[in-house]
């Protein structure tokens, strides 16, 4: 009786450890690069970064996480698909809207096949993932070309991409697939 109740309360505190390292790592991935214990500002960024400070279009960039997700910086105006195994499928440079999403780690809530944007503009293979002060962030692409600039004054959340990498994104970015924004 002895025995099996040691066996009891082993296999409880193996599964208490577990869940608690399961919960660190989770909370690990998705806190705020301040955070996280990611490198600071007078770290070497000389990996995954091209020599003029933006991160290399090859490689996947540092302090993006791990695992399958949408890498976006919003200061390269740049994406990247990295696979399961943290290798880069495709990368591919974007216009963003006129409102950006702050840095942080989101997940594709919604996609439709086609829209209109909030700028009018015709929309295809949109990917959902967060909004800004009322205004939705994902990512689409035009299907024709825009005749003249949106006014100044409209309110962008689209991030456009080109119709072969919108389509490359859609079959990517699924609902639930991690999107995380970098600088």
């Amino acid at each position: 009786m002895a025995g099996t109740s040691s066996l009891i309360v082993a296999g409880l505190t193996a599964a208490a450890l577990g869940a608690v390292g399961l919960l660190g790592y989770q909370a690990r991935e998705t806190a705020p690069a301040h955070l996280s214990g990611s490198p600071g500002p007078n770290a070497s960024a000389s990996a995954g970064r091209t020599p003029g400070g933006r991160h290399s279009p090859s490689s996947v960039p540092r302090g993006s996480g791990t695992g399958e997700r949408v890498v976006y910086s919003v200061d390269d105006d740049r994406v990247w698909l990295v696979d399961q195994g943290n290798r880069v499928q495709r990368s591919f440079k974007v216009l963003p809207g006129t409102v950006d999403p702050p840095p942080g780690t989101y997940w594709v809530t919604s996609r439709s096949s086609a829209t209109t944007g909030t700028d009018g503009v015709p929309v295809e293979h949109v990917v959902r993932f967060t909004s800004v002060q009322g205004l939705v962030i994902g990512f689409s692409a035009a299907t024709a070309p825009r005749a003249a600039a949106a006014e100044p004054s409209v309110r962008t959340g689209g991030i456009r991409e080109t119709r072969a990498d919108g389509e490359a994104m859609w079959m990517f970015a699924t609902i639930g697939v991690k999107v995380v924004v970098i600088r």
